[in-house]
């Protein structure tokens, strides 16, 4: 028999959820970060030669 009353764990889920997005979102942006940063030191040593 279901329970009657609110969904249980719902909250919990959704805070969850956003906060791992969160934390995924903030990992991608720093490794195009890095990734742009390496790529402009290389074109720099590229033209230095």
């Amino acid at each position: 028999m279901a329970k009657s009353g609110s969904e249980k764990n719902t909250k919990n889920k959704a805070k969850h959820t956003k906060l791992m997005n969160r934390k995924k979102n903030k990992m991608r942006d720093e490794k195009e970060a890095r990734k742009a940063k390496l790529k402009e030191l290389a074109k720099k040593m590229n033209e230095k030669k």
